[in-house]
């Protein structure tokens, strides 16, 4: 799964888009999450490439997984949460309900073509064994891409109607109706209500069918993918209101306490004997497995504040802040170094213990080419990162 580190123009950074490690900002529980997302992705995929087929019937191998069910989900709610900020400054700075349009919709393009970009330099450097159908593989960063572009639609929608005062809450309250409508859709876009009549490519951005028939689990199809981002959406323009910032560190307490009560709500409403579908898939497609996630992410994101403010945050450097800064790089080398022709162990052929060597040697690894590259920038390195170039806000 990929990670975009810089997806969106960092007005609270001064067109800078690092926090400084040794300093963290009051928002650098953002990188904060983002890294913690990149450490459970790269332990994810290490287990997962690199385990034999003894380690893999381990218990052990299963919460690695299970793990690995909250790097996407985390990556597309900061997404929301970034777009809603910058979003809301170009707003404050009087842009045009088009023009905040063109250039949210722009960069999500540029995510976009970055996937696609991503998904031919994985099929050059597989040439020979991989299948030319993965070029048009429906991967996290395609999905980030196109859910930006239509968060840019949706925000465009809302503001065109001049709310005035009022703009945040309805933007926030929108969010949330479109996040709740995709989670809520996403079992019947998966069976009964599946666009078969459209070609396999673009019927994979709905229901991740690919080229194999039915949906599969491993893609991140717009359903139910995309609606993570616009809960983030939400959750960003709620921490933008006028009383969010008079409650300060208590808005993300409350935002914790609040993710429990929904995976309890969630828990409540599966133990119910009625059913909405009539096939349910809960770890795909089940609203009742988003609220869970969602609610995981709320309780998430108020340790990030809480821990970054108060905790170990303050005490210099954060492998985790310096992940988050830079994991798109690090999803972009790291790939190679674990599923790709370079990959440092053999595959699915080491115990736990082998696999788990290996995984440090990439964290460490990783830590090291984050701190590089933000050492070097601005020192003749910048077309290695193009895509790091922060949008303009005019």
């Amino acid at each position: 799964m990929v990670i975009p580190s810089v997806l969106y123009t960092a007005p609270w950074r001064n067109n800078c888009c690092l926090v400084t490690a040794s300093v963290p900002s009051r928002l650098a529980y953002i990188d904060w999450m983002r890294g913690l997302a990149s450490v459970l992705m790269f332990q994810t995929h290490c287990y997962d490439s690199w385990l034999s087929g003894n380690a893999r019937k381990s218990t052990f191998f299963m919460w690695s997984q299970l793990g690995g069910t909250l790097p996407a989900p985390l990556f597309l709610f900061l997404a929301g949460i970034s777009f809603a900020l910058v979003t809301d400054k170009l707003r404050q700075k009087g842009v045009a309900a088009n023009q905040i349009a063109r250039t949210t919709i722009r960069r999500g393009a540029e995510i976009f073509g970055l996937g696609l970009l991503f998904r031919l330099q994985e099929y050059v450097i597989a040439w020979g064994w991989a299948p030319w159908s993965d070029v048009l593989r429906v991967d996290i960063l395609n999905t980030i891409g196109l859910s930006m572009m239509l968060m840019g639609v949706v925000c465009w929608m809302v503001l065109r109607l001049n709310w005035g005062a009022q703009a945040r809450f309805a933007l926030g309250i929108t969010a949330v109706a479109f996040g709740m409508s995709i989670s809520l859709l996403s079992p019947l876009m998966w069976t009964s209500w599946r666009p078969r009549w459209l070609p396999w490519p673009i019927e994979s951005y709905v229901d991740g069918v690919h080229n194999l028939g039915v949906p599969q689990s491993w893609l991140f199809p717009i359903f139910p993918w995309t609606a993570f981002a616009f809960i983030g959406l939400a959750t960003g323009f709620l921490l933008l209101s006028d009383r969010a910032g008079k409650l300060g560190a208590t808005t993300f307490m409350l935002a914790g306490v609040g993710g429990i009560g929904l995976i309890y709500l969630a828990r409540w409403l599966d133990a119910r004997p009625e059913r909405l579908y009539e096939t349910d898939d809960f770890w795909h497609t089940s609203p009742n497995f988003f609220l869970i996630r969602v609610g995981l992410l709320m309780m998430i994101m108020a340790a990030a504040y809480l821990w970054c403010r108060w905790g170990a945050g303050q005490w210099g450097f954060s492998p985790l802040i310096q992940l988050g800064q830079t994991s798109l790089l690090v999803y972009w080398v790291h790939i190679e170094f674990v599923y790709g022709r370079l990959s440092i162990l053999p595959k699915r052929a080491v115990d736990i213990r082998t696999a788990s060597f290996g995984l440090l040697a990439i964290f460490l690894s990783m830590v090291l080419l984050s701190r590089l590259r933000t050492r070097l920038k601005g020192r003749g390195v910048e077309a290695l990162a193009w895509f790091y170039r922060p949008a303009k806000a005019s």
